[in-house]
């Protein structure tokens, strides 16, 4: 396996409340990773610890072979996407620049080469171009989360971190954005980590799904290892919602 992300021994705790507890992953290139599990078991903060936002008491997390401990996480973060259920675009800026804002801290970028940028990463999630110019203020929240997916991906990270992404958006939506992240992925060889409590959207998306269960991976596999062998109870009524 050619391993991009390494996680050994780690734990991490918001004050008293320990929240992972002494887990070890490793996430090969262009792997498609799907977390499950209930509210409370740990997705977040371990996809926090990846993009360095969370620190393990101990443990090692390393991004590309580099310790995140001993590296430039503005630098690191540069080649990650990172996209989060409630988006959190920069409110003083328009569409187009939240959009361009990391791949124009890559190279630069004349004006005519954010419009088009913008365009395409808008046309990627079923939005009309006429929105570049808009603040998020002026959106709905299903347009800002699909604003927050093509900010993540517009720099063409290796490595794309995703937390609930496709949470806010309608059905039909949602649908379309699967098949053109599935495509995406494939296109590029992109290693993508995502958060889901949605079962199906689990299984459609990942080529690996890891079930949490109170700070610790408690089960993972294929789709069919995981429907054909569940770990216990716990892991056969989760993946039979």
């Amino acid at each position: 396996m050619n391993k991009v992300i390494e996680i050994r021994n780690c734990t991490a705790a918001y004050g008293e409340n320990k929240v992972l507890d002494r887990v070890s992953l490793q996430i090969g290139k262009g792997e498609f990773v799907v977390i499950i599990g209930p509210s409370g078991c740990g997705k977040t903060t371990l996809l926090k610890m990846i993009n360095g936002l969370v620190i393990p008491l101990e443990g090692e997390v390393k991004v590309k072979g580099e310790s995140l401990a001993d590296c430039n996480l503005v630098a690191m973060r540069r080649h990650v996407g990172y996209a989060v259920q409630g988006a959190k675009l920069f409110p003083h800026m328009t569409v187009e620049e939240n959009i361009c804002y990391v791949p124009g801290l890559k190279k630069k970028m004349t004006q005519e080469n954010k419009k088009e940028l913008a365009r395409q990463m808008l046309e990627l999630v079923q939005l009309p171009k006429e929105l570049a110019a808009r603040f998020p203020r002026q959106l709905s929240g299903g347009q800002k989360q699909r604003v927050g997916i093509a900010r993540a991906i517009a720099a063409k990270p290796d490595i794309l971190l995703m937390d609930e992404p496709f949470g806010a958006v309608d059905e039909i939506t949602r649908k379309g954005l699967q098949e053109e992240l599935i495509a995406l992925q494939k296109k590029t060889g992109m290693t993508v980590v995502f958060i889901t409590h949605d079962i199906g959207e689990a299984f459609k998306l990942g080529s690996r799904i890891l079930v949490m269960k109170d700070g610790v991976i408690w089960q993972e596999g294929t789709r069919e290892e995981l429907l054909g062998k569940p770990r216990d109870e716990f892991v056969k009524k989760l993946i039979d919602r």
